[in-house]
């Protein structure tokens, strides 16, 4: 279904808000499409002696505010159209924070979860010869996303190192510390997420220490599990899910046991004490606070009927649907966009980058401080634009990151 593909649905949010901004049609022409786009094979040799062959991708969507940023994919179901949708909500999403960053997105598709670590670290390192003309401090900053992590970095950045002959600590972010790596980044994008769900639950009159369910338990989901339960101390998790299924608690889920749990068996089906349940009625259950947090187009026209939640934080990139949407805003349910929702780990990326470049590292408390700083204003900026506008959050956000590119564009003279 077209509304269901991720690239075609940006680039509707695209023409939307650059309706209602009255962008020209130059503008709005440059702003649907990636300025960039790399596609490459990658030859590795496997453990058993054989060669297998990689497709990998690098899109830079826009890079009028600064060098592009954002992650890489190591997914068996990556697909050009997918990337390209992430590079241009990347490139929203750092505007929206006023970050001064492009957009980028890259991936491979393989299933890392049948890979050595041997496999995995050559296929990291190849990736990276194959976009190390196209990447850098000042060009396109690279960091995990999914089935990536701080470890694919370092190995990343060491075959950049090594190309280039000399260091270039910020080229990758999300690093392990011993290598450039900043404090506060681990639990960067749950953070943020829990300080705009702070926020919003003061302007809509939302009770922070009600429930909250959790779809999706990788790190963005055990991240905010532990967060939520530490930024309002008396709200009760009852309900996660993870790609095996579901488990609910009317009691209440303790959120420690449940990672470590996670981590130990693989999912949270089977968790003591909780029922089984099936894995999408995580996000139909009524609950004060919802944290979609896996893959793309989980609220959609089938379901959106049946979702209850007063506040959605929107950890995953892209999890709702234009139509859904724009039920949601009628059923009065406060969406808090992913462009501006899971913004903190762009944010404390960039911090990383700042720190990087001059050698100089911050402790975490300042980093708390800053992140909350720029969410918190971020999250009022947009709300401002839902009031000024008289349109739902998504495009709300939209209409601020769109700006201020399109803005930068105008200003470089290239419309």
């Amino acid at each position: 279904m077209d509304s269901y593909n991720s690239f075609s649905v940006l680039q509707k949010q695209i023409l939307e808000a650059s309706k209602i901004l009255k962008l020209d049609k130059a503008t709005t022409d440059l702003l649907i499409w990636p300025q960039r786009e790399y596609k490459f094979t990658i030859p590795i040799t496997m453990d058993d002696g054989k060669v297998q062959i990689f497709h990998g991708f690098r899109i830079q969507y826009n890079t009028a505010r600064g060098p592009a940023k954002g992650g890489i994919r190591f997914h068996p179901d990556e697909t050009i159209d997918t990337i390209r949708a992430l590079a241009g909500w990347m490139t929203w999403k750092t505007a929206v924070l006023d970050l001064p960053l492009g957009g980028g997105k890259g991936g491979v598709v393989c299933d890392p979860r049948k890979m050595s670590e041997r496999e995995l670290q050559n296929l990291s390192r190849a990736y990276v010869r194959a976009i190390a003309n196209y990447i850098g401090v000042d060009k396109d900053v690279p960091a995990p996303d999914v089935y990536t992590n701080p470890q694919t970095m370092a190995w990343m950045m060491d075959e950049y190192e090594a190309i280039l002959q000399a260091h270039h600590p910020g080229v990758f972010t999300d690093k392990p510390q011993q290598v450039g790596g900043t404090e506060g980044r681990r639990d960067a994008t749950a953070r943020g997420g829990a300080i705009v769900v702070r926020e919003a639950c003061k302007l809509y009159g939302v009770d922070p220490n009600g429930t909250y369910a959790i779809q999706g338990f990788g790190n963005a989901g055990q991240r905010i599990a532990l967060l939520h339960s530490e930024f309002f101390s008396g709200s009760k998790l009852v309900a996660v899910c993870d790609s095996r299924g579901g488990i609910y608690s009317a009691d209440g889920l303790n959120p420690e046991e449940l990672v470590k749990y996670k981590l130990q068996q693989g999912t949270v089906v089977g968790f003591p004490g909780a029922k089984n349940i099936p894995r999408d009625s995580v996000l139909e259950l009524d609950v004060d606070i919802l944290y979609p947090a896996a893959l793309e187009n989980a609220i959609n026209v089938q379901n959106v009927d049946n979702i209850k939640a007063k506040i959605i934080c929107e950890l995953a990139n892209g999890p709702t649907t234009p139509d859904a949407d724009l039920i949601l805003h009628k059923k009065g349910i406060h969406v808090i966009p992913d462009i501006l929702a899971s913004a903190g780990g762009v944010t404390v990326s960039y911090f990383e980058m700042v720190q990087d470049k001059s050698y100089f590292f911050w402790d975490e408390p300042t980093v708390h401080k800053l992140l909350d700083e720029k969410m918190t204003k971020a999250y009022h900026t947009v709300q401002e634009a839902m009031r000024e506008k008289k349109v739902h959050s998504r495009l709300a956000a939209m209409i601020v990151g769109i700006a201020r590119v399109a803005q930068a564009c105008k200003l470089r003279g290239w419309v």
